[in-house]
């Protein structure tokens, strides 16, 4: 008689943070070994001894998520050991800070590629080796409602039922060449950076959950997002009322709750929230 296969949770850009949070969480309750991820290895390293400490055993990975070489790692790897995967956290993101002084076509630029492209190559890369009954949660955030756009053409364009990866590619590298070229988009796309890459994240959310549903109906994937709320973090500046602890609340309620939602946008408090209207 076989062994049964461990379960395999990934969570991407988990040495700190909201993601060094929800590895803890998953080490303290799910049936399964927790892949901790860092693009640095050193830091990855002494998250994972840090958490040693506290008597979990996370397992170490290094993973850049705008390196489609060092995704290709991640996965050769996962298969070579364990055959696939069961959870995805894609939680590795960037943010300006508000007093950044890059130009704002190059913070676009850059914020795009990271939050929405690098998360949708690792989705492109690691999906084929997600497991029957898999879950995928993709970090979301408030800054990701649709409402955050202040064009209504543009948000029927992200609300389209219709709406592909291809066409959001387009809408997301727009915004980017908008940007770049210096054009006044703040009655249009807004001033935030950040919005547009979380509003596109949140979009290729149910686009996702769409074609798992209509390709492979009997693989049981799930793709959710979620706002992990306003957290202590580097990236708030430490500005966040929230702990991290409390920031991972709603991923560990996608990972761990048998609550059977598939395409959803669940709030900080794990309250769903209707995207296009909230």
């Amino acid at each position: 008689m076989s062994t049964p296969l461990k379960k395999i949770a990934v969570v991407t850009g988990s040495n700190k943070g909201i993601g060094y949070a929800i590895v803890k969480g998953l080490c303290e309750k799910y049936d399964g070994l927790v892949y901790l991820t860092a693009r640095d290895v050193g830091r990855g390293e002494a998250a994972v001894k840090k958490l040693n400490e506290l008597g979990f055993k996370p397992l170490f990975h290094q993973l850049d998520i705008t390196s489609k070489e060092s995704i290709k790692k991640l996965r050769d790897d996962i298969v070579r050991e364990h055959g696939g995967i069961d959870l995805l956290i894609n939680n590795a993101a960037i943010a300006y800070k508000t007093d950044a002084t890059e130009p704002f076509g190059e913070q676009a630029e850059n914020t795009i590629k990271v939050n929405y492209f690098a998360t949708l190559e690792v989705c492109n890369v690691l999906f084929p080796i997600l497991r029957q009954n898999a879950r995928v949660i993709n970090l979301s955030s408030s800054a990701g409602r649709l409402s955050r756009i202040p064009s209504s053409d543009i948000r029927d364009k992200f609300k389209d039922s219709k709406l592909t990866v291809p066409k959001l590619n387009e809408l997301m590298q727009e915004f980017v060449r908008l940007a770049k070229e210096g054009a006044d988009i703040s009655n249009t796309w807004g001033n935030s950076t950040y919005v547009v890459s979380k509003v596109g994240l949140s979009a290729l959310t149910f686009i996702q959950q769409r074609e798992f549903d209509a390709e492979t109906p009997s693989r049981n994937i799930s793709v959710n997002c979620c706002h992990p709320g306003y957290v202590d973090t580097d990236m708030t500046s430490h500005k966040g009322p929230l702990t991290v602890e409390e920031g991972a609340r709603s991923s560990l309620y996608l990972a761990l709750e048998n609550h059977g939602l598939k395409g959803k946008f669940v709030w900080e408090d794990c309250s769903l929230i209707e995207w296009t209207t909230a």
